[in-house]
């Protein structure tokens, strides 16, 4: 009854406007109006009440919408932390059945999330769960049975947690389940293999800084670089190997910041760098390898190894395009090391060793074809390497 008056009112209130109007303004000679005239203006009071009308049942309708919505997120976010707290309970059980159930719980939950920051805490729990204090094969007493069941056992949930993760990761960024653009926090796991080949890091932070990599095999063969920053900073290789072949970096960067290889590899095999970064800055090679052959450097790529320790290593770029980009080992120490452009095809490159200091090692460039390097800079190297080998079309 209200609203009937109310329309009636404003009705009313529009006619008595426009008949002010018709008299007021002159539209017409007279102030007689006849009955056409009437009823359009009748029609018109009753069609701004009707559109006035219409204009609140839409506004509203959308404040129903946006409770319902609100209403619906509520009920889906109570709904994920039951179900969050029954995974978690299961990713701590003893049994290692019990946590592999856990892991594609967690999993499960995460890819439907109905928040952003409901599925990160979801891998923020999984990452956690590879931090958790771990003994790889390599320290396990050999007579010890029991130990050596349990080890198999965490590892294959360890294992398992890193192939939920790389199967997200392989999925376009636009897929509902797709774990692009989140971060990983691997600080200090212990990795002894893991495959996340084909994956895109497409942004986010995926950090395994001061992780060590004591056995297996951890790949990163096929992925893609476009944004992500991923660090190792401090990781230690002490025998397992990490492979970037064929991984293509397109943007974003990539450290291995003081970084010991001290036995272990990191092979970048026909890796493509289009951009970005890679930093050894401070790196130590005491008899560890990172391998760079038949890789191609274009663009702004550079890779810096600057103040880096040489001391029985080897860093190979053998065969490697270097189309542009800059190669930079200022201030790196060398005794006893082996760098190897042998092959190489240089175009536009920049390849440093500015204050560098040789007491032994070699820095081949044998067989390398193209024009020096326009940054082939030897200046302030003490004392020049004698196991400086550069083809006869060179000088140095």
């Amino acid at each position: 009854m209200l609203s009937f008056t109310t329309a009636v009112l404003v009705a009313a209130a529009v006619f008595y406007t426009g008949w002010d109007l018709l008299g007021a303004r002159g539209l017409r000679p007279e102030h007689r109006i006849d009955s056409k005239t009437l009823f359009d203006l009748v029609k018109l009071s009753f069609g701004v009440v009707a559109g006035a009308g219409a204009l609140v049942a839409l506004v509203v309708a959308y404040r129903r919408q946006r409770v319902d919505e609100d209403g619906a997120l509520r009920e889906a976010t109570r709904l994920h932390t039951e179900r969050f707290t029954t995974a978690v309970s299961q990713l701590g059980d003893e049994s290692a059945a019990v946590r592999l159930g856990g892991v594609h719980a967690l999993a499960g939950l995460a890819d439907d999330a109905p928040t952003r920051d409901l599925r990160q805490t979801c891998i923020d729990v999984l990452c956690a769960y590879l931090r958790l204090p771990y003994t790889a094969d390599t320290d396990l007493p050999d007579d010890d049975a029991e130990a050596r069941l349990g080890y198999l056992a965490n590892r294959e949930v360890r294992h398992t947690i890193i192939r939920v993760i790389a199967d997200r990761l392989r999925l376009p960024r636009q897929h509902p389940r797709s774990w692009q653009g989140h971060d990983f926090d691997f600080t200090e796991v212990v990795f002894d293999g893991g495959d996340m080949s084909a994956a895109t890091f497409s942004g986010g932070i995926v950090d395994f800084s001061s992780a060590t990599f004591a056995g297996g095999k951890f790949n990163f063969t096929w992925a893609r670089f476009s944004g992500a920053a991923v660090y190792f900073n401090g990781a230690k290789f002490s025998g397992g190997e990490v492979y970037f072949n064929g991984a293509k970096f397109s943007d974003g960067e990539i450290q291995f910041n003081k970084a010991e290889f001290s036995g272990g590899r990191v092979l970048f095999t026909d890796a493509k760098f289009l951009g970005g970064e890679v930093d050894l800055i401070n790196a130590a090679f005491p008899h560890g390898v990172v391998d760079f052959t038949m890789a191609t450097f274009e663009g702004s790529s550079t890779v810096n190894f600057i103040s880096g320790t040489f001391s029985g290593g080897n860093v190979a770029f053998r065969f490697a395009k270097f189309l542009g980009g800059k190669v930079d080992f200022g201030l790196a120490t060398f005794s006893g090391s082996e760098v190897t452009f042998e092959g190489a095809r240089f175009s536009g490159s920049d390849v440093h060793f500015d204050n560098a200091t040789f007491s032994g090692g070699e820095v081949d460039f044998s067989n390398a074809t193209g024009s020096a390097p326009s940054g082939l800079v030897l200046a302030g190297v003490s004392p020049m390497p004698t196991g400086l080998l550069l083809p006869s079309t060179w000088s140095n």
